[in-house]
C-alpha cells in the first residue's frame, strides 16, 4: 500500500535524512544509557535539574509519538501486502 501525498518528495533525500537521524538517535540512546547505567532513576529524579529533565521527557515523548505513527503505517502497509 502506498500512501500518497499532495507534494512530490525526493526519496533519495528522505533516505539520507533518515540515515542521518538514525545516527543521531543512536548517539542519544548511548548518552541516555550512560546516565541510566551510572545513576538510579530515583537519583535522577531527586537531583537532576527539573527543566533539563522536563525537556528530555518532552523530546522522548515526541520521538515515541512520531515513531509510533510510522510503525502504525508500516503495519498497515504490511497487512495490505498479505
Amino acid at each position: 500500500m502506498q500512501f500518497r501525498t499532495s507534494k512530490q518528495i525526493d526519496v533519495s533525500r528522505l533516505k539520507a535524512d533518515l540515515a542521518d537521524s538514525t545516527v543521531e538517535l543512536l548517539s542519544a540512546h548511548c548518552a541516555t544509557d550512560r546516565v541510566r547505567l551510572r545513576y538510579s532513576v530515583h537519583d535522577i529524579a531527586a537531583y537532576g535539574e527539573r527543566a533539563v529533565l522536563k525537556k528530555a521527557i518532552t523530546y522522548a515523548q515526541a520521538l515515541h509519538d512520531f515513531f509510533s505513527q510510522v510503525d502504525h503505517h508500516i503495519k498497515l502497509a504490511e497487512k495490505t501486502k498479505r
